[in-house]
């Protein structure tokens, strides 16, 4: 989401996925091999050994042991700075997407990031002043759409996604971006793994009033909630907080359409631009 500033784009972390690819190609395997060995996808493996994505802890500690890297990785990765892209308030819930089982998105705002087209990632962020120099543009967007790779993360993580039917109706970027973005929409419900409702604009009982708000659920079976406002982001993590939020989530998703509705009112929707 956040189109914040964030750490300098680093070359440590370039000279990581140039030790990563060292090691793999000493280890006599192809990227798609280590990925099957590390249980990431190809795309992942591929983007952090040209120095694209950060690797997680989980990464770190898979490639060095399957690489037998004599504790280089490990070292290497206390020093690498991230790319810019993603909002420094961020950062700390994309590393926990990295890992997630399962992830929960409601938004009122705009679409969420992993359901973003290009086209539309670019209309967003140049409608937010102050307007981003180029370069910085280049690299939010290509930071928000390197995200979207967790959609076919292996192993998957279960996504659902509650949309105010009024972001879509804002028609952000013109109507030509709004038709492409509906059918990326269209296309993503198609996934086995994700789930999206759309809430109709008229629904008198919401329970989400109270803003935007994500949900996640790491392999120790641990939940987290975040967050976000105006050039803020909180990370939520007391059971208490976390309870309340996943009441709210179960009480939506009982009020939004149902997935095969959502479905139809985004035909109708694309239909009618």
């Amino acid at each position: 989401m956040a189109n914040g500033s964030t750490l300098e784009s680093s070359d440590s972390l370039k000279a990581f996925g140039a030790a990563l690819k060292t090691f793999r190609e000493r280890a006599l395997l192809t990227q798609e091999q280590l990925a099957e060995r590390l249980n990431y996808s190809h795309a992942s493996v591929a983007s952090v050994e040209q120095g694209r994505r950060m690797p997680t802890a989980a990464f770190v500690e898979r490639a060095e042991e399957t690489l037998e890297a004599f504790g280089v990785l490990r070292a290497m990765v206390r020093h690498v700075g991230r790319q810019r892209g993603l909002a420094v308030w961020f950062r700390e819930w994309a590393q926990l997407e990295e890992v997630a089982v399962a992830l929960c998105t409601y938004e009122c705002r705009v679409v969420p990031g992993l359901l973003q087209t290009e086209a539309y990632t670019r209309a967003v962020m140049l409608n937010v002043p102050p307007p981003p120099s180029e370069e910085q543009l280049e690299q939010r967007i290509a930071a928000r759409l390197a995200r979207q790779e967790l959609l076919g993360r292996r192993p998957p993580i279960a996504f659902s996604f509650i949309v105010e039917e009024s972001v879509l109706l804002r028609h952000t970027g013109g109507e030509d971006v709004t038709r492409e973005l509906i059918g990326h929409l269209l296309a993503s419900t198609e996934l086995w793994n994700v789930e999206l409702q759309i809430m109709p604009l008229r629904q008198p009982c919401h329970a989400g009033t109270d803003g935007s708000m994500r949900l996640l659920e790491t392999p120790e079976h641990q939940w987290f909630g975040y967050s976000e406002g105006q050039q803020t982001g909180q990370l939520i993590s007391v059971p208490k907080d976390i309870s309340l939020m996943q009441m709210r989530y179960a009480k939506m998703r009982s009020q939004a359409l149902s997935p095969a509705d959502s479905a139809e009112l985004l035909q109708r929707m694309r239909g009618a631009l």
